[in-house]
């Protein structure tokens, strides 16, 4: 389901890029369209793929299969890379642009363009900066679509030639009922503070970028860590307390090799050594920094709740993924 989601915003990008570059098709490579049309492809058919072979155990042309297989991952990381450089040098630009003249950065920009004459790529029409302006804001998709298919490639490339002993596992349904009670208060409760956070977050965005006054800057920063700061003590306590009703109902742990289980893990804690990392250099710079004011105070507060929150949820989330069922 999140491939498929991942994978129509990565499609409407696609479209978005060819419509951008064919404004420019005079003065840009040809290379320059064709990438686009050629991803589209590439994600129609790797999600086709995955959709329907994605559980498969694969026994026959062993080695040709785990070729093809590392093959997919490899370019799934390739385009992954190209995203963020595309993403990143555009976010150069736009800083570039704010920070020189006009004349510079126009002569800046013929690095790379076939003609001599650098108004013919200027972007003047409402129609192109709708597909310029929306083809980066659906760049974090198609990121996260190539990651996706990285990890679900990489399971199968472990899953080929391995042999699965139905016997051992009893395979039980879990039965999800909407309306039963706590099911019910904990979507509740989640929709809340997703709905929350967004809300919190464009009244941030909008308040910092556009108000020129530092009293509005500092409280829409006061209400973005408050919030922030409120939802991590939440997550922690119930992180916890997760991990205490796990010693209070005993179950035996699951230690057969998993392939998918493993990737979990390893991804789980990877992307938490990234934010241990920001959270690091935060309260670093918060302790070296001065004046030491209120906002400050917050900052610091919400880094090392940040750290807090992952630890105790990367806890609680690998002991269940190595429980029995009951």
């Amino acid at each position: 389901g999140g491939l498929i989601l991942f994978a129509i915003f990565s499609l409407v990008m696609d479209v978005f890029k060819i419509g951008y570059y064919s404004s420019f098709y005079s003065c840009l490579s040809a290379i320059k369209i064709i990438y686009p049309i050629v991803q589209a492809i590439f994600v129609v058919a790797q999600t086709y793929f995955l959709w329907v072979s994605a559980k498969d155990c694969i026994h026959v042309h062993l080695n040709v299969t785990r070729c093809g297989l590392m093959l997919t991952l490899t370019t799934n990381l390739a385009v992954w890379m190209s995203a963020v450089t595309d993403e990143s040098v555009h976010k150069a630009h736009s800083k570039l642009k704010k920070n020189t003249t006009e004349e510079i950065f126009r002569w800046l920009l013929k690095v790379g363009m076939r003609s001599s004459s650098v108004e013919e790529c200027n972007c003047n029409s409402q129609i192109c900066q709708i597909f310029k302006n929306g083809y980066f804001w659906l760049y974090p998709f198609n990121i996260e679509y190539s990651l996706f298919a990285s990890a679900m490639v990489y399971v199968m490339w472990k899953n080929v030639g391995r042999f699965i002993d139905h016997h051992s596992h009893h395979i039980q349904r879990l039965k999800f009922k909407l309306f039963r009670r706590t099911f019910f208060v904990g979507i509740i409760l989640g929709l809340i503070i997703l709905v929350s956070g967004l809300g919190v977050l464009i009244l941030y965005e909008v308040q910092v970028n556009s108000s020129a006054e530092p009293s509005k800057k500092s409280q829409a920063l006061t209400m973005y860590y408050i919030f922030n700061i409120v939802c991590l003590s939440l997550m922690s306590l119930v992180c916890i307390g997760g991990s205490v009703i796990y010693r209070f109902d005993k179950r035996d742990m699951d230690r057969h090799k998993n392939p998918t289980r493993t990737l979990d893990v390893a991804l789980l804690m990877g992307a938490a050594l990234g934010q241990y990392a920001i959270s690091y250099y935060s309260i670093v710079a918060i302790v070296a920094s001065t004046p030491r004011d209120a906002i400050s105070a917050l900052n610091l507060t919400y880094a090392l709740l940040m750290i807090a929150q992952h630890t105790f949820q990367n806890v609680f989330i690998i002991e269940g993924l190595h429980r029995q069922p009951p």
